[in-house]
């Protein structure tokens, strides 16, 4: 019972800003450590949905609803995956070869094709949650932990670009075939349970399949591999692609 909350309490301290005691980096707390990154995204959820319910009663605006449902992620992760995804979009940018692609991820600056590209995330994601149909229901909510779950998945069996940085870190450490199956069996559980919930969980298991299988080209073509920047793109990415999944087969299904 200690390692395991020792394991949440590491995950949380890596990959969210919430407060959590500090415990040491040791191979007892790393080896499943990425089994405990979807409960960040079941926090998250969390979160988003108990908003959307004091905004139903307060009344608040759907705008002022939709820039805290955009931004809430990024509060409670302080952001590491956007830097991911802002570093990742420069390096795609550059049509350099893998080994130049890698240099512009070690780059602390980030560059103007990330910049826009922020914007542009950030925008879009706003307004889908400011025009999202009740329609989609509660299956939106489980966009965040699936996003976990196959990025950790992806850390466990993609291979990796270098033998250095946090990705390597956590994959090397852990009990990699047990993590892949774990995770393998959380994400087949939260697929289920979205088509279960009709045609917008349909569309974001259908989202979130076809990003991972582009996840592992790119990973592999431009990059030679995992790190992780590209798990920040990664999420990121899943993230928009299912809310915008849901989000038009919500309509579809207001329109039918």
């Amino acid at each position: 019972m200690k390692t395991c909350f020792e394991t949440i309490a590491v995950a949380f301290s890596m990959f969210s800003a919430l407060p959590m005691p500090q415990f040491p980096w040791e191979g007892r707390n790393l080896r499943y450590a990425m089994c405990a990154f979807p409960l960040i995204g079941v926090v998250i959820g969390g979160l988003c949905y108990l908003w959307t319910l004091l905004c139903q009663w307060l009344a608040f605006p759907a705008l002022v609803e939709g820039a805290v449902l955009c931004l809430l992620p990024a509060a409670v992760t302080g952001g590491i995956h956007l830097d991911g995804y802002c570093d990742t979009t420069d390096a795609l940018a550059s049509h350099g070869t893998p080994a130049q692609r890698q240099e512009i991820l070690k780059d602390p600056h980030i560059g103007a094709f990330g910049v826009i590209r922020l914007c542009l995330y950030l925008l879009f994601t706003f307004a889908l949650w400011t025009t999202l149909p009740e329609r989609a229901g509660w299956a939106v909510w489980l966009s965040f932990p699936l996003s976990r779950c196959l990025s950790g998945l992806a850390v466990a069996t993609f291979p990796l670009a270098k033998d250095t940085g946090l990705a390597h870190t956590f994959a090397t450490a852990a009990d990699r075939k047990r993590v892949a199956a774990l995770l393998l069996a959380a994400s087949l559980v939260l697929m289920a349970l979205l088509c279960w919930s009709g045609l917008s969980g349909c569309a974001m298991v259908l989202a979130a399949v076809i990003v991972f299988w582009d996840y592992w080209h790119r990973a592999i073509k431009y990059f030679g591999g995992l790190s992780g920047d590209l798990a920040g793109w990664f999420l990121q990415r899943a993230e928009l692609w299912m809310l915008a999944a849901a989000w038009l087969a919500a309509w579809k299904e207001w329109f039918a």
